[in-house]
C-alpha cells in the first residue's frame, strides 16, 4: 500500500485509531500523519508490542473498515 493511500486511511481512521488505542493522545496521531512506521513505533512504546504485532493490529483495523 503506498503512503498516499495510507495516509487517506488514517485521516478516515483516526477516531477508530483512538478508540482502539486509547493511549495513543491527539499529539500522537497528529504526529502518525499518515506515516504507518510512526503509528507501529507508537504502538510499541505505549504497548509494548513487537513490530509484527503492531503491524497485524493495524492490517486488521484496515481490514476491518
Amino acid at each position: 500500500m503506498n503512503e498516499d493511500i495510507i495516509k487517506g486511511k488514517l485521516k478516515q481512521l483516526t477516531g477508530n485509531i483512538k478508540a482502539k488505542w486509547g493511549e495513543l493522545t491527539d499529539d500522537d496521531a497528529s504526529l502518525v500523519n499518515g506515516k504507518r512506521d510512526v503509528l507501529v513505533g507508537k504502538l510499541q512504546e505505549k504497548y509494548g508490542l513487537t513490530k509484527e504485532k503492531a503491524e497485524q493490529q493495524i492490517k486488521e483495523l484496515e481490514d476491518a473498515n
